[in-house]
């Protein structure tokens, strides 16, 4: 089978090491050193490091002072701790329809469902790819309100020169799955200074010094163990990013043509760091998207569907009183593209026979 993702984490068995044999395991040294490394890497003046990406979209959004009744819109095609993070925060959520092109909520859409409570605009960098910042800062800051980046998929992505997480308030995941790892841990990055002291007393229960309470904290911190497994991958991350650049490249120049699929773009002014290589299996392809995603694995092509549904059209979500009743219906660009996307491998890992098995695989199984 050739995986959808590989995790390899070797290159940091030596910091590891050091970490437990210093006997300090908890945040530390290590973790300030990946947080300088990650705002050096995130074009940032802080990157405050916690123990999620779901943690850093709450804390992040925490921080902001939202009263009951404010407002975070955001995008109805995402994984579901964008959403969860918002009624965490104690927000309620209003979605707007995304652009096919990028993945992304529409900044159009999203300008038209600013109503008198709207206070956070939180767009999702999704699968490597910014949302269109052009627009996104600029309405921002022309209504008053608070821009924070879901870049939990977009580590090193940039819209014209700039990168993810540097046009308002970051917040990146460090899953095992991603680009850059930790194993599990966030990140959240800003170049407010207030901001930031704030969300570096909130991870650390509240506390300024020790037993020197200054808010109702939580326990956000990350381990010495955990930031000593992501520095080397840092190090690295122009390498990493190239190989899935180029594999991404390769597979898009492979399967031009193919029948019924309609392949992802690099926008204008935008770098991808191809996080998932996602095509759309459109009706008059030869298959369904599911019964692609069947037939590559009988093949040995692993694949994903990212995301099988829009974020709120589940059972446990509906009749909840921070989300205001909507439909499907309303979304038709997500709730289509819901029903067409399939993820393939483009792993730095990936060899240049897998590539091309992937490739012949694909077009093989639609007729191409």
């Amino acid at each position: 089978m050739i995986p959808i993702t590989v995790v390899d984490v070797r290159d940091a068995e030596s910091l590891v090491v050091e970490v437990l044999r210093s006997g300090a395991i908890a945040q530390g040294p290590m973790v300030k050193r990946f947080e300088d490394a990650f705002a050096a890497v995130s074009g940032t003046k802080h990157a405050v490091a916690v123990n999620s990406g779901t943690t850093a979209l709450v804390a992040a959004l925490q921080v902001l002072d939202l009263q009951p009744g404010d407002e975070v819109i955001t995008s109805p095609f995402t994984f579901v701790a964008t959403l969860n993070a918002i009624l965490e925060a104690g927000a309620t959520v209003r979605f707007a329809d995304i652009a096919r092109e990028d993945f992304a909520v529409d900044p159009d859409q999203v300008t038209a469902a600013i109503g008198p409570r709207t206070k956070v605009l939180m767009p999702v960098h999704l699968y490597g790819q910014t949302a269109d910042m052009g627009k996104f800062a600029p309405l921002a800051a022309e209504r008053g309100l608070h821009l924070v980046e879901d870049a939990a998929q977009a580590v090193g992505a940039s819209f014209d020169g700039r990168r993810a997480g540097s046009f308002g308030v970051g917040c990146f995941s460090l899953y095992a799955t991603k680009n850059i790892t930790t194993a599990e841990g966030g990140v959240i990055t800003t170049d407010d200074d207030q901001l930031a002291d704030r969300l570096r007393v909130l991870r650390n229960q509240g506390m300024r010094a020790r037993y020197q309470y200054e808010v109702a904290g939580h326990n956000y911190r990350m381990t010495d163990l955990h930031a000593a497994v992501g520095i080397p991958q840092l190090e690295k991350l122009d390498a990493l990013t190239a190989a899935r650049q180029a594999n991404a490249k390769r597979l898009s120049d492979g399967l031009a043509g193919t029948p019924g699929l309609t392949l992802p773009a690099v926008l204008p002014g935008r770098e991808h760091v191809w996080h998932q290589y996602t095509v759309l299996v459109g009706p008059h392809a030869m298959l369904s998207r599911d019964e692609l995603a069947a037939a590559l694995t009988e093949r040995g092509v692993g694949n994903g569907i990212y995301y099988p549904k829009i974020v709120f059209d589940y059972e446990c979500y509906r009749g909840h009183p921070l989300i205001p009743e909507a439909s499907t219906q309303d979304f038709p660009v997500a709730s289509s593209v819901a029903a067409q996307a399939l993820s393939l491998p483009v792993h730095a890992k990936l060899t240049e026979s897998q590539v091309d098995t992937i490739i012949a695989t694909v077009r093989e199984v639609l007729g191409a």
